[in-house]
């Protein structure tokens, strides 16, 4: 599978810290060196028959229809199809007009994953989103009228300006437009970014985690009562609407990573970055110099990886794959280790496959960390 990050935004998030510009000065170079970093990598990819392509950023729907196009058959220079791939596109509401869409439609793209976030107009001026409440209902209404059944939508919970009421007209919204995936997350305070100054000054509140905790387990329950499966800690599905992109990050399979800052894997021991700097990126590619950098994974790291990525999905983490990717040093120990976590009900082996029972999800990362070799 293949990432594309396209770094361009027309204004930035309050709560974000991705790589991006919002100016499009470059784009067409930028696009350029994109194209040329997919022919120079092709070879990193032991599978020339993608199951999936997906576009992010950055906001990917900043870029018209033509310029989408043009990626996807850079890709197909070099690779092949599944019959049913799954080609997502990252968008923002104000971006999804009807011309844009028509347009769209016409392409080999067949996902949307919409940057929502909320349909209260308070908690999106917070975010500093470029769209409002009226266009985040809009732009869903009119990309399922232009046939894009395959929808996932990004909400945002706990933030300083939302309550349990609010949270629950979010998800009765989003539930009323037949949206069959959802990708929820706390709202979280990163280093670097507007939200974490404005808290800093006493100009908005810190959200309260005892907050965001009750608003997880009531949208777990609700989305599961209206038919989503809980596949990973922040994703529900409707059946046969997994991501099947993020899916694959999951179960640790292999992906190739294209434009500044973003990473590929391949698929065990080996991971690399590209530059986090778009005129970096460009000079490096227009010289035909690597714009990655590489690293092998220590066993320690491929251990604490398959713990924190595994344990976060229902999937869990496979014992078989413990036993024989990992020396019998390592499997005693996590052996040793997981017992009275499991005594405690925090973990639990399930036709081996070590999982964290799902009303512990909230404090997931915590509990992995806790099984790390350090």
């Amino acid at each position: 599978m293949i990432y594309i990050h396209i770094p361009f935004c027309k204004q930035k998030c309050s709560y974000c810290n991705f790589h991006f510009s919002t100016s499009l000065d470059f784009k067409d170079e930028m696009l350029a060196a994109i194209k040329k970093e997919i022919g120079h990598r092709k070879s990193e990819l032991q599978n020339k028959m993608l199951q999936s392509l997906y576009l992010g950023g950055g906001t990917p729907s900043i870029l018209n229809a033509g310029e989408i196009n043009q990626l996807i058959d850079e890709v197909l220079k070099y690779f092949s199809f599944e019959k049913d791939i799954e080609i997502t596109l990252e968008a923002n509401p104000d971006d999804l007009d009807k011309s844009f869409l028509k347009e769209l439609s016409h392409s080999p793209v067949n996902r949307l994953s919409i940057g929502t976030q909320s349909f209260f107009d308070e908690d999106l001026k917070l975010m500093n989103r470029a769209h409002n409440a009226s266009e985040a209902e809009g732009s869903i209404k009119r990309a399922q009228d232009f046939g894009f059944e395959n929808l996932s939508i990004d909400l945002i919970y706990g933030s300083p300006t939302s309550n349990m009421e609010i949270w629950k007209e979010n998800l009765n919204k989003t539930i009323a437009l037949e949206v069959p995936h959802i990708s929820s997350y706390a709202l979280t305070v990163e280093p670097r970014t507007a939200l974490n100054n404005w808290i800093a000054k006493g100009k908005v509140s810190t959200p309260k985690e005892e907050e965001q905790n009750r608003e997880f387990y009531y949208m777990s329950d609700f989305l599961k009562d209206h038919g989503f499966d809980h596949y990973e800690i922040s994703n529900f599905a409707k059946p046969g609407f997994y991501s099947r992109h993020n899916s694959a990050y999951w179960k640790y399979k292999e992906y190739l990573g294209i434009g500044p800052s973003a990473h590929s894997y391949n698929g065990f021991e080996k991971r690399s970055w590209n530059v986090a700097n778009n005129q970096q990126y460009i000079k490096k590619l227009n010289a035909n110099v690597s714009a990655h950098e590489t690293e092998v994974l220590s066993e320690q790291d491929q251990f604490n990886e398959m713990i924190m990525i595994g344990l976060r999905t229902i999937w869990g983490v496979d014992m078989k794959d413990l036993r024989e990717k990992f020396s019998k040093e390592i499997y005693e120990r996590i052996v040793a280790e997981i017992r009275p976590k499991m005594e405690e009900g925090i973990l639990e082996i399930d036709k081996d496959h070590l999982k964290i029972p799902e009303k512990h999800w909230f404090l997931a990362d915590g509990i992995a960390s806790d099984l790390f070799i350090v």
